[in-house]
């Protein structure tokens, strides 16, 4: 987030477990989901293909996992399969890129290890040809510590969406209690530190993929998703971030690189280029109705974020080479919105690119507002290539925003919307909290200020549903009315829409309503027929080799005491380390083995009658 300143299925099993898994308080390690406790997720659909993952937990050193993908939820009629190896070097992440499917169908897909079926997922291709309805959940900000993730789950209990785009803050750095935190002790960050190693963003991954709310949204639909800035640091840029004391925190471009590896790892988006974590901006394309043109506007080539309430004639601000983008994306950028045949361009986008100022200056130089000469750029290109029907979507900011986009050379009319581009909705986070720079300044006060901003509201959290046809593109912002509470109500509080040819918003004539022709949702079934609870499960165990400590993340099915020793090759025990948990849930243990020898160890961590073994290698 960033503070603005404002003055003044059925699978081969008899398993069935009953829906009340939506409805646990906190993050649970279920034991029918085993090895596969993180569930599925699907991601980056195209017409003849899409991701499939899955994380399987293990404390071998390598795993095949096979997988099938089928038109039928009783797997009858697999259309592809195949087998994988992971390992420590993938964070036992599997990730598949499923070919030779049909544009436009709903497919199921599950995975197996060790003859153990996952839940089995459901997941869309994109379509071709003549399309006319097309909707989509937009998400952003989702922040373990703010609350319950209702949002999600009311996505996939509404069923009636193609694909969920997320448009960054997947997951947060911050440590247990830090930003964000509503002092539920169930919803703490996990590990307790902020993260800065490779082992540290694999954990909060790992946390976060446990949630059973984003599990099953992960499972009913496909992800669309590109990072911001939380991924790694606040405030980040290409050469460092608020959020990043490199004193402290060791060098910015090796945080980031491993930020970026977990993301690759753990997140359902497909690779640009084999080997290559770098590069996220891509365009999905989705019939001939609209084309999804997803931006880094984070990463790839952003010059320094600037600070709020700055001059907006400041000699930085006004650079002429000052960059959001980078040369390469934005004139890739460029060449797709001249190049699109679809009817809509949908731009997928971190941060608010309308201007939001106030008496001369720039509110949030985070935005857009720090880089308006590229934005001008943007904008020229738009109008002097006649591309219509350009849409943005936004996340970032906590709050819900309907925009015109106005030309800094034009005229703006708020009556006829003479001035503006194109349009923006911005929409609001899953939990993170509110704009509280802006609770007690009325919206109307922002709107007269801002004119091209037609709806505002920065207090509520849900998501934005976006449908598409031919004749407009129309956004609701459905918002929960509780995040402190699993029992929640959705309300439908406002709905605009650009029709085809403008380049602004009307208020909509009616909410959207449902939209039929979805199949079922899944059941939630899987292969396991036996479930037992053993009292402690050894998730994972970074890093290996290691020259100074290792991090063991486990899960308790009950409160216990929990003890870890290591073991040299002569069966001599060399370190040893009791804790004491009050409570049950996901954990983390570092033991230090900075002063140990280098060579082979056997790690053991037990609680009552389960004992995991695992061998490490002390690096010199």
């Amino acid at each position: 987030m960033k503070k603005i300143l404002l003055f003044s299925f059925i699978s081969f099993s008899v398993c069935v477990v009953a829906q009340d898994h939506l409805s646990p308080s906190r993050s649970v390690l279920d034991p029918s989901l085993a090895p596969f406790y993180h569930g599925v997720a699907s991601g980056d659909p195209l017409s003849d293909r899409i991701i499939l993952w899955t994380r399987v937990t293990t404390q071998n050193s390598a795993e095949n996992v096979s997988w099938q993908i089928a038109t039928d939820t009783t797997f009858g009629t697999v259309v592809n399969s195949g087998t994988v190896t992971t390992d420590a070097n993938l964070d036992y992440t599997v990730k598949v890129d499923a070919t030779g499917l049909q544009p436009g169908t709903w497919y199921y897909y599950r995975f197996k290890n060790n003859n153990v079926y996952s839940i089995a997922g459901r997941t869309k291709t994109a379509p071709v040809g003549d399309a006319d309805s097309l909707r989509f959940a937009v998400v952003a900000c989702s922040n373990y510590q703010a609350g319950y993730f209702n949002a999600y789950k009311d996505i996939a209990m509404r069923n009636d969406v193609d694909a969920v785009v997320h448009l960054g803050d997947y997951y947060y750095e911050y440590e247990a209690g830090g930003y964000g935190y509503i002092n539920d002790t169930s919803r703490l960050h996990e590990p307790a530190n902020e993260i800065v190693s490779l082992s540290d963003y694999r954990l909060r991954n790992s946390q976060y993929k446990l949630d059973p709310d984003l599990r099953y949204c992960h499972q009913m639909f496909p992800f669309i998703t590109i990072w911001d800035d939380h991924e790694t640091a606040n405030n980040s840029w290409y050469g460092g971030a608020e959020n990043h004391q490199p004193a402290g925190e060791g060098d910015w471009f090796a945080r980031k690189a491993v930020a970026k590896q977990a993301y690759f790892e753990w997140i359902p988006i497909r690779e640009m280029a084999p080997g290559n974590d770098t590069i996220i901006h891509r365009t999905l394309p989705w019939s001939n109705l609209m084309d999804f043109i997803m931006l880094d506007t984070r990463y790839e080539g952003r010059d320094s974020s600037l600070g709020t309430g700055i001059s907006s004639t400041n000699s930085t601000v006004m650079d002429t080479n000052r960059s959001m983008m980078g040369a390469f994306q934005l004139q890739w950028f460029k060449n797709q919105l001249t190049g699109s045949t679809a009817k809509w361009k949908i731009i997928g986008n971190q941060v608010m690119i309308a201007p939001l100022t106030a008496f001369g200056l720039v509110l949030n130089g985070d935005q857009w507002d720090g880089y308006p000469v590229e934005r001008k750029k943007i904008f020229d290109h738009i109008m002097q290539n006649n591309v219509q029907d350009v849409v943005f979507l936004t996340g970032d900011i906590h709050s819900s925003w309907g925009n015109d986009l106005p030309h800094p050379d034009s005229t703006y009319n708020a009556s006829t919307g003479h001035g503006s581009v194109a349009t923006e909705f911005v929409c609001t986070s899953i939990t993170s909290p509110a704009l509280t720079a802006l609770n007690g300044i009325p919206s109307s006060l922002v709107t007269s200020i801002n004119p091209y901003m037609k709806y505002v509201e920065y207090t509520k959290h849900g998501y934005l549903l976006l449908d598409v046809n031919k004749q407009r593109v129309q956004g609701d912002w459905i918002y929960m009315s509780t995040l402190t509470s699993k029992n929640y109500t959705p309300s439908d509080a406002a709905h605009w829409m650009n029709l085809d040819t403008e380049r602004f918003l009307r208020i909509a004539p009616s909410a959207l309503g449902s939209r039929p022709g979805m199949p079922n949702l899944l059941p939630y079934i899987t292969g396991v027929k036996d479930v037992k609870k053993d009292d402690l499960v050894m998730i994972s165990i970074y890093p290996n080799p290691s020259a100074d400590e290792v991090a063991i993340q486990y899960y308790l099915y009950e409160p216990a005491k929990v003890d870890l020793k290591i073991i040299d090759m002569n069966g001599k025990t060399v370190f040893t380390q009791s804790e004491k948990q009050t409570q049950n849930g996901l954990f983390k243990t570092v033991a230090n083995i900075h002063n140990l020898v280098a060579g082979n160890y056997l790690v053991n961590i037990s609680a009552g009658d389960k004992v995991y073994s695992k061998q490490i290698v002390k690096a010199k």
